[in-house]
């Protein structure tokens, strides 16, 4: 999700970022990093995991397997986030807003592993709800009307994503309301305080 979200950012509505400047195969290597700190380094670690016998399947289905990989995952989005924020000098000045996402993915994944450690909330309507509510605040918050198609597909997929989940019998109603709000929260809460 973060991959997609920043790709939109990215390539869609750059300005907003402050990166509009930044030629687009520039763009598109800050979107690898982007890739390799949020997707690649966590799913790794996972696989380690499971390889190791920590967790027992790569699905995370149970609390126990939960626990651990969403709390090492919060630590590697809050180390991307520092990265981003404080030691790439360049982008941490033109463009803050991206450690500030970054780091607000962590505390919603830090709060998944929390609710985790006695309840299975959805992270798949985390990740949806985090990214709609990034995109519906950033538009409310400038007026960029270039997002409003994106937007609907997202809420779309949103709807595809919850719906899957239900029909997987992976979660309960209530399981995948609570991610959606949650990631909406998160995301609304950080775009208005700090952007």
């Amino acid at each position: 999700m973060p991959t997609f979200l920043f790709g939109l950012l990215l390539f869609r509505v750059p300005t907003v970022l402050g990166l509009d400047v930044f030629s687009p195969s520039l763009r598109l290597s800050l979107l690898v990093l982007i890739f390799v700190g949020t997707f690649m380094v966590p799913s790794l670690l996972i696989y380690y995991l499971y390889r190791s016998g920590y967790v027992k399947s790569l699905y995370l289905n149970t609390l126990a397997d939960r626990r651990l990989p969403y709390f090492l995952t919060a630590l590697i989005y809050l180390i991307t986030a520092y990265l981003f924020t404080f030691q790439m000098q360049v982008l941490s000045t033109m463009a803050p807003e991206i450690g500030i996402i970054i780091g607000s993915i962590a505390v919603s994944i830090l709060f998944v592993g929390l609710i985790s450690l006695s309840w299975q909330i959805s992270a798949h309507a985390v990740g949806i709800g985090g990214v709609v509510g990034i995109i519906s605040s950033l538009m409310l918050r400038f007026g960029l009307t270039d997002l409003f198609i994106p937007l609907l597909l997202l809420v779309m997929l949103s709807g595809f994503v919850a719906s899957a989940r239900l029909q997987l019998n992976a979660h309960t109603p209530a399981q995948v309301s609570a991610g959606l709000a949650l990631g909406l929260l998160v995301s609304l809460l950080t775009v208005y305080w700090f952007f």
